[in-house]
């Protein structure tokens, strides 16, 4: 399985902070953010790491160099990250994952190991973890679910009377289903939205997707700088 980073975007709604930082590096428990990632994703045996890069993406690459991470990551531009969303970036991924199942996240994930773990025992091959919520507004990647798990909607756009709760930009996808993906994308790749678009389209296909709870373990995306210092009061589980 090969872990897809998706880490480029300019993050302006956490200025001035991210002027010339990444998102993906702001520090929470003393750590990068990026550091706590990919830390994560090897201590859960990821062999094979892509990363898409934009913004100030030479820090991202000094981070890596300097934590000593253990294994080999490409590195994936998106030259047009001021303009484009995250659909692009992973649309760009295309050529290195085609045929191959992935883990794919967001850089601005704040999450417990545990996490990965419950989402690769899970007997889905597509899956992604949910926060259960009864407090979604309309930021959030909101989810409605039918009685067995399986995803019937996604997207900023769904009701949250309806909804389970929030994904929080974790997923597992199979070789088949990645097919399917890079699909959609291809056509909405010049769009700027979020891939949850795209995920919507293939489960409007028939590519079944189902919700791994996050349960108890500690986890938000942090898209402000209010979420920022939340995110230092999470139980040290996730900060470890």
């Amino acid at each position: 399985m090969t872990a897809v980073i998706l880490a480029a975007g300019i993050a302006s709604r956490m200025r001035p902070l991210t002027d010339t930082t990444p998102k993906s590096l702001l520090p929470v428990g003393g750590k990068p953010l990026l550091q706590r990632t990919l830390e994560a994703l090897h201590k859960n045996g990821i062999k094979r790491y892509i990363m898409v890069t934009g913004h100030c993406h030479q820090m991202i690459k000094d981070l890596v160099l300097f934590m000593g991470f253990p294994l080999p990551v490409l590195y994936v531009h998106n030259p047009n990250f001021a303009t484009t969303n995250n659909n692009y970036s992973l649309w760009l991924v295309k050529p290195n994952v085609i045929g191959q199942s992935i883990l794919l996240m967001d850089a601005d994930i704040l999450f417990d190991s545990e996490i990965l773990t419950k989402l690769q025992n899970s007997p889905y091959e597509n899956a992604l973890i949910v926060r259960v919520s009864n407090h979604l507004g309309h930021e959030e990647i909101k989810l409605q679910v039918d009685h067995s798990g399986l995803v019937k909607k996604i997207g900023r756009d769904v009701n949250p009377q309806g909804a389970m709760g929030e994904s929080i930009g974790i997923e597992k996808f199979s070789a088949a289903a990645v097919g399917h993906l890079f699909e959609a994308l291809e056509q909405r790749k010049n769009c700027d939205e979020f891939y949850e678009v795209s995920f919507q389209m293939i489960i409007d296909r028939g590519v079944k997707i189902y919700t791994v709870d996050s349960g108890s373990h500690p986890c938000m995306e942090i898209d402000t700088l209010e979420d920022l210092r939340a995110a230092g009061k999470l139980p040290l589980a996730a900060l470890r």
